[in-house]
């Protein structure tokens, strides 16, 4: 069975790295409620999901291609430190907006005298991802 784009999902899943560290889980949550086909959830986990049948778990790892794309060096720039509203520190994640009003949202790497490193890439970018996902509820599409 295939899910037709248009169906919204429920599932719950669990996620981890290859060196088998969880990065997030729905357990102890709501189960995750996606629909098929309209980008919400990422493109690999959402072709795992739509071969399912309601009841059934797959195990799936996705490269990161199929996930959040490579980690790019590009993605990653200096910007001055008193263009913050706060002294930077390495591990904190700043939101900022681009001149298209676009949301952008960045980790700090590094905190210099003048300048911080700012990384663009998504936090699990060039990770390889194992999903354990179990295929909850089916509500037909419209």
């Amino acid at each position: 069975m295939s899910l037709q784009e248009g169906t919204t999902v429920r599932v719950h899943y669990r996620g981890t790295l290859d060196d088998g560290a969880e990065f997030d889980t729905s357990e102890d949550r709501d189960p995750l409620e996606f629909t098929i086909g309209a980008g919400q959830v990422i493109g690999g986990f959402e072709r795992a999901v739509a071969d399912l049948e309601v009841g059934g778990s797959v195990t799936v790892t996705l490269r990161p291609e199929e996930a959040y794309g490579p980690h790019m060096a590009d993605a990653i720039q200096e910007v001055p430190v008193g263009a913050f509203w706060e002294p930077p520190q390495a591990g904190m994640t700043v939101q900022l907006v681009d001149p298209d009003g676009r949301e952008l949202v960045a980790n700090v790497t590094e905190v210099g005298e003048e300048s911080a490193k700012l990384d663009f890439n998504h936090p699990l970018a060039g990770e390889n991802l194992t999903f354990t996902i179990t295929l909850l509820e089916v509500a037909p599409a419209d």
